[in-house]
């Protein structure tokens, strides 16, 4: 696994350059908050990534999760929180592939029962799901990330049926789902850094 600290680094980093985009997206069928959430979420992990770095890594998910909870706010804080908490509670001290896999399934149940949502309702669990399936399958982390793209780009002519989002209905459609995006570049910034090194 690589190094915790670049890992903070690299999703907060992406989170960043993101934030204008994701506000944009998010003002088209959301309340508009959610780059800044987001950023906000992830520069408060950055502040202690000493702390997080230094705990075995189930408990430095756990403590990730906790603090997007606490800072993120909107709805995007429960369930960017509860992914980070639910793989660090399934996530082996020293994981392989397929105990990244199972503990992502796990998270993945997590997240849909927090957002009483599932697949094919324009959240961000299409790209989760994909993106498990790419990870149980073998797939390297560049199609991991590939995936994870494609996936959100497919929420665009979804129609909300979950979220701020939903109350749109019709008018959803068109427009790609924040939080599926912001997911999509969260999984390609560990990809990239799990894979270079």
């Amino acid at each position: 696994m690589a190094d915790f600290s670049r890992l903070i680094a690299a999703t907060a980093d992406t989170i960043a350059a993101h934030a204008e985009e994701l506000t944009a997206l998010d003002q088209a069928i959301g309340d508009g908050d959610h780059g800044l959430n987001m950023k906000r979420g992830f520069e408060a992990v950055r502040a202690e990534t000493e702390g997080f770095a230094a705990k075995p890594l189930p408990e430095a998910l756990k403590a990730v999760g906790a603090k997007l909870v606490m800072t993120v706010g909107g709805a995007s804080g429960p369930l960017f929180g509860t992914l980070f908490l639910a793989l660090g509670k399934e996530m082996p001290v020293e994981p392989d592939r397929a105990g990244l896999a199972t503990a992502l399934g796990k998270a993945i149940e997590a997240v849909a029962a927090r957002g009483k949502s599932q697949v094919g309702q324009k959240t961000m669990l299409d790209v989760l799901q994909p993106v498990y399936e790419a990870l149980a399958q073998g797939k390297t982390a560049e199609e991991i990330a590939d995936a994870a793209d494609k996936a959100a780009d497919a929420t665009v002519p979804m129609k909300a049926l979950r979220g701020r989002a939903s109350f749109l209905g019709e008018r959803s459609v068109g427009h790609m789902d924040a939080g599926a995006r912001s997911t999509a570049l969260l999984v390609r910034a560990v990809a990239e850094t799990v894979e270079g090194h």
